[in-house]
């Protein structure tokens, strides 16, 4: 069986914002097949800089990912403290960790032709946005 490959993203949102409007987004890139997600944690630094740290699965235990989370258990307390060190207190944190299944297909046939990968990386939509902007203007 063919994987895409796999990423972690962490989205903050200061103040404790959260509450889970962005679930349904994410909900239909699972629907939809464009992604696998494999694990995802909520992690909250409060003002007085306590942490903690919630599956998925227990945050929003009636959300619309909450059934399609893997249960590889693969984020865990050693990305809760590398998150919160970077995080200031009375902010919250959404670890996701997804497998793009849009690009499995690419990539078996990639290896079948021969190839191999040299180079990946990843450019924020915010980047780019300013990139377009820049050769408009």
């Amino acid at each position: 069986m063919a994987y895409g490959p796999a990423e972690i993203i962490v989205i903050k949102f200061p103040g404790n914002q959260f509450r889970g409007e962005i679930l349904p987004a994410l909900a239909d890139l699972v629907e939809s097949r464009t992604i696998r997600l494999i694990d995802m944690l909520v992690v909250i630094k409060e003002s007085d800089g306590a942490v903690t740290y919630l599956e998925a699965k227990e945050a929003f235990p009636d959300g619309p990912v909450a059934g399609t989370i893997g249960d590889a258990d693969l984020l865990g307390s050693d990305d809760v403290d590398a998150i919160a060190d970077q995080l200031e207190p009375g902010s919250t944190a959404g670890l996701l960790l997804f497998e793009h299944l849009w690009a499995a297909s690419f990539t078996q046939a990639l290896r079948d032709a021969g190839g191999q990968l040299v180079m990946q990386e990843r450019i924020p939509a915010a980047a780019v946005e300013e990139i377009e902007r820049a050769a408009r203007a």
